[in-house]
């Protein structure tokens, strides 16, 4: 489960402040266990300021807590506050939530609007998809998204998402989709037809965007609909 360690503290050099948390990133690189973090100040109060560092589970924040670079930039921020800072530990619970949510939306943009656009802002840059039924099991994001336009144009159909299951930095999604097939797909010419079908995929997202997912679906159950093979 994700991990949020807040401090709060009171200071007139947040500049410095700032500058400490570039330290710490630099000198904590190829070690750092944290995933994001951010200095806040309050609007009401200039000298109310809130680091907020995120990780990928209590476990991650105590390796890193162990690194001695930490320990000497904890030791510069506390001498930078007026007065000794307030930790606070969260156990993030809503995170799941807006995963879930990403996830939805990938199927509500791209597979339902076939707005492929939004595969950018949805998705990392590395995004990785794997497929067995692809043209690789392990496709970059432009490639991905060239074989998803071959798919969307072959077919008209809805996708519906009839259950979204989320663990962690994961999201397991269970779709079926019904539509026609009015486009060429893989040496297919389009045949009228009507498909239905199932689909299961799963989702590894990283700050909000999905990094990485593995489907499965019934490509042969499709092709049998097609009239390929004789069922």
């Amino acid at each position: 489960m994700t991990f949020v360690q807040v401090i709060d503290c009171r200071t007139n050099k947040v500049d410095e402040l700032n500058k400490l948390m570039d330290h710490w990133v630099e000198a904590t690189r190829g070690k750092r266990t944290a995933t994001h973090s951010m200095v806040g100040r309050d609007r009401s109060d200039p000298t109310h300021v809130v680091e907020i560092v995120e990780f990928p589970s209590y476990e991650e924040a105590m390796r890193n807590s162990h690194l001695p670079e930490t320990d000497r930039i904890f030791q510069e921020l506390v001498a930078a506050c007026d007065e000794a800072p307030r930790f606070t530990d969260l156990e993030v619970l809503r995170d799941e939530q807006l995963n879930k949510a990403v996830v939805r939306r990938f199927f509500e943009k791209v597979a339902n609007e076939r707005d492929l656009d939004a595969v950018d802002d949805l998705c990392t840059a590395d995004y990785r998809h794997h497929d067995p039924s692809m043209s690789s099991y392990d496709l970059g994001a432009e490639q991905a998204k060239q074989e998803y336009r071959e798919f969307l144009e072959a077919f008209e159909q809805t996708f519906t998402v009839e259950s979204l299951t989320a663990e962690g930095d994961t999201v397991c999604a269970r779709l079926t989709y019904e539509g026609r097939h009015v486009g060429a797909y893989r040496g297919m010419q389009p045949t009228e037809r009507e498909i239905s079908s199932t689909c299961q995929a799963t989702f590894r997202l990283e700050g909000g965007r999905i990094a990485e997912s593995w489907w499965n679906s019934d490509d042969l159950g499709v092709i049998k609909q097609l009239g390929v093979y004789a069922s």
